[in-house]
């Protein structure tokens, strides 16, 4: 395993900052940490890259303890509210952080142009930071965090300042390190952006991760399908009925829930076995965000005219 990830807690004093973290990452995996701001995502990357210690539990990266500094050579690291020196050109900033990684300096040029390319900022590499826009800060962020060539990226919201086709690119570049057999744990409130690179996710909320599971597992969950067929028989409808009791017709249309994708096929043999046209089979695969668990439910009095109201 790249990481291991044993009931990590953090303390800020009395206030939590996340709690019997579990999980594990494998090699090549894209890992999704996916909650709302404030969640404690933030504070369990800073414990694995070692900013922040712990305050219980166990954890590694690359077979080593958190804070072993040869590992640290090893990873990459965005931070979500990094701020650069803006009197800094992008070339600057790129080539103070070679300097501070004690990169040799005749490969830190060509490493230097390679991330720019990547991070398609070849060009606004002589403009000064504090000219860029908020997407293309992220974008020299991200050049910076790649500089190493790590073995373990983390990415902590890096698409929060981007315009579509920005994380458009940002999704390129993690699937094209995926695909080089590089680890990659992505920070997230952005439910799409997770369902579109990821391999496994896990749902944290209040500094407790609520939920774990593969991105195969959801696509291999329920799929709504809407059918329009025209000929219907007693017999397909007690078949459909035996797939989904709940389903809902009306008229000619259909709609019912199959417990997985392979059911599709079935389904449209078996509505052309009876005899029945089909003119519409539309499946949609249950989305992360329908899956994500809801907030908890609050009560709220409300006193209008002297009358509280629940």
């Amino acid at each position: 395993m790249v990481i291991q990830v044993k009931n990590l807690t953090k303390m800020y004093g009395k206030k939590l900052g996340c709690r019997d973290i579990s999980f594990e990452v494998e090699k090549g995996e894209v890992f999704g940490l996916l909650g709302p701001n404030g969640a404690g995502k933030s504070t369990l990357v800073k414990m694995l890259v070692g900013l922040v210690f712990p305050t219980s539990g166990e954890a590694g990266v690359l077979g080593k303890p958190l804070g072993d500094v040869a590992t640290r050579r090893r990873l990459g690291y965005l931070p979500e509210n990094f701020k650069y020196q803006e009197w800094m050109t992008g070339w600057d900033l790129l080539s103070f952080h070679c300097s501070l990684g004690k990169m040799d300096p005749g490969k830190a040029a060509v490493r230097m142009r390679e991330v720019l390319e990547i991070v398609k900022l070849t060009g606004q590499e002589k403009y000064k930071v504090g000219t860029y826009s908020k997407g293309m800060q992220q974008r020299i962020g991200l050049a910076c965090a790649l500089l190493a060539d790590p073995e373990v990226l983390f990415l902590d919201e890096p698409t929060s300042a981007m315009d579509p086709i920005g994380r458009r690119d940002v999704r390129e570049i993690i699937t094209d390190l995926k695909d080089r057999g590089k680890t990659v744990m992505l920070n997230s409130h952005l439910l799409s952006e997770v369902e579109m690179v990821c391999t496994n996710v896990a749902f944290i909320r209040e500094g407790s991760i609520l939920r774990y599971a593969s991105m195969e597992e959801f696509q291999q969950s329920a799929t709504t399908v809407t059918l329009h067929v025209k000929g219907l028989t007693e017999a397909l409808m007690v078949y459909m009925k035996h797939l989904d009791p709940k389903l809902e017709q009306t008229g000619e249309k259909i709609s019912l829930v199959l417990p997985g994708t392979e059911n599709i096929p079935e389904l449209a043999a078996a509505i052309t076995a009876s005899g029945a046209r089909l003119y519409e089979l539309s499946p949609r695969r249950e989305s992360l965000k329908s899956r994500y668990p809801p907030r908890m439910a609050v009560r709220v009095r409300v006193f209008c005219m002297g009358n509280p109201m629940t």
